[in-house]
């Protein structure tokens, strides 16, 4: 049983969060004897540094996604797309697995990564202890894909540095871009400050998981 399993927690021991060194818990401040950063049980406030890059996240998606991410203009005319008519775009140009691959990446992924760790921040806040391992996979696994949904601002920049043809036409990258690129990095910031050893509080012995312990 997992309850029942010897921890390091329970040994009094903790893990430095920069060099991984495994480190005796003591009375007070404690600091890392072989890289000197500050040790704690688990993240300081964890859940609410995590749920305040969330809400920023989503607020800033909407415009993400309505704004335009690329501006074009040729021979005097000028046309802005957004991630989603880029999407269309493609698909009209035959170029369906570039399409395919745009809209998992800048309009899939950062939804469900959203959705993901709202998930585990609001089911640690609740002291669930539902299916902890299955949790700790989905973790892994927004971890694991949140760098991709960065394609987007990738293909941008590409053709505005490889794509300037004077003054015949020019491509710049639009607010949308600016948007949705902050919104990929505060989602990349949220995973960094989401502690996934608070999951597994509810099942250990006896700790108090709704919290950030430290």
């Amino acid at each position: 049983m997992v309850s029942n399993a010897l921890t390091a927690d329970r040994l009094g021991l903790m893990a430095c969060h920069v060099c991984g060194l495994l480190c005796r818990r003591g009375e007070g401040a404690a600091r890392c004897p072989r890289c000197g950063a500050s040790i704690h049980r688990r993240l300081p406030d964890s859940l609410a540094r995590t749920g305040a890059l969330l809400i920023a996240a989503t607020l800033l998606y909407l415009p993400a996604n309505m704004l335009p991410v690329m501006s074009v203009t040729s021979l005097g005319r000028e046309q802005a797309d957004t991630i989603l008519s880029g999407v269309v775009h493609l698909l009209h140009g035959g170029m369906w697995p570039l399409a395919l691959l745009v809209f998992v990446a800048s309009i899939l992924v950062p939804v469900l990564k959203l959705l993901v760790l709202g998930y585990l921040v609001l089911s640690v806040a609740r002291r669930s202890a539902w299916r902890p391992r299955d949790r700790s996979r989905l973790f892994r696994l927004v971890e694991a894909v949140g760098r991709w949904s960065m394609v987007d601002i990738f293909v941008v920049t590409l053709l505005a540095a490889l794509v300037q043809l004077g003054d015949l036409a020019t491509i710049q990258a639009g607010p949308g871009a600016t948007a949705f690129g902050a919104v990929v990095v505060l989602t990349m910031f949220a995973a960094h400050t989401f502690d996934p050893r608070l999951i597994w509080d509810e099942r250990g012995a006896g700790h108090d998981s709704g919290g950030d312990p430290r």
